[in-house]
């Protein structure tokens, strides 16, 4: 059972071998790496036993940087969820040096998928589909994640997923409105952002964020109307800052993903 846990977010400096406060955790027990390579960031989150420690940032796929992450943390196992065009080699690396697991449609998993085209649903939904019935395997669930892109995932509470939507994310919805019109200035992420914009940039703060919300709530009611005993699950770094502006009630975990990852790990190699 996954279990709740602080954790902190360290930026990685694969140059460096420096040591963390985490590392009296790792000793004897088994040591899980679950790798999240996504259209904006590559990052990985460090497991030990089924607890949460930590999440790091990676400069890039490189395999300096995954053997030194290999080197520090000496993991016995590893997953990988990956929507990118990745480094091949890290994969021979990860399997010659742990008990290796690349996430796609031949995966094993304790949920049921659309059966339409399987090989083109994101490691990165399954992952959150997967953490949604481990952590609530009685309801239907309804993950949201927020990424480059905002993901809906429906899975019900037969753990079929069925489906959902896929929406513009924060960033996406910023470019778009620099790079697609004349005048408009590129707008970087703010928590302050008023519901009456004062200027440009507050004005475009206020369509993105509260868009954002407003959307993020008129689908959840949509579900509501339709589902009975629903669960709602809200992932991702941008959920910190969103979740006290939505009017639902939700369950915020800015790691489901890897928990998810974790949960598919443990699946396979049963």
């Amino acid at each position: 059972m996954l279990q709740a846990t602080f954790s902190v977010v360290l930026k990685y400096d694969p140059f460096f071998n420096k040591k963390t406060n985490f590392q009296f955790f790792i000793m004897f027990n088994k040591t899980t790496i679950c790798f999240d390579f996504g259209n904006t960031r590559c990052k990985c989150a460090v497991f030990n036993q089924d607890i949460f420690l930590q999440e790091i940032i990676l400069p890039n796929d490189d395999e300096r940087t995954i053997k030194t992450i290999l080197d520090e943390y000496k993991p016995t196992h590893s997953i990988l969820s990956s929507v990118i065009e990745h480094n091949p080699v890290i994969e021979k690396i990860l399997t010659k040096r742990t008990v290796f697991h690349l996430l796609n449609h031949n995966t094993k998993l304790p949920i049921t998928t659309p059966v339409g085209k399987p090989e083109t649903i994101g490691s990165d939904r399954l992952a959150l589909a997967v953490a949604a019935i481990t952590l609530f395997p009685q309801q239907h669930n309804l993950t949201i994640g927020l990424g480059t892109c905002i993901t809906y995932n429906f899975i019900n509470k037969y753990h079929a997923f069925i489906g959902g939507s896929i929406s513009l994310g924060m960033e996406m919805r910023f470019k778009a409105l620099h790079t697609l019109t004349a005048k408009l200035p590129y707008v970087k992420v703010d928590e302050n952002f008023p519901l009456i914009g004062y200027d440009t940039k507050t004005n475009i703060l206020s369509g993105v964020w509260w868009g954002m919300a407003k959307e993020i709530d008129g689908i959840i009611q949509a579900y509501h109307h339709k589902y009975d005993n629903l669960n709602v699950l809200l992932s991702g770094g941008d959920g910190v800052l969103l979740a006290p502006h939505l009017e639902n009630k939700i369950f915020a975990d800015p790691h489901l993903i890897y928990k998810g990852l974790y949960a598919i790990s443990e699946y396979n190699n049963r």
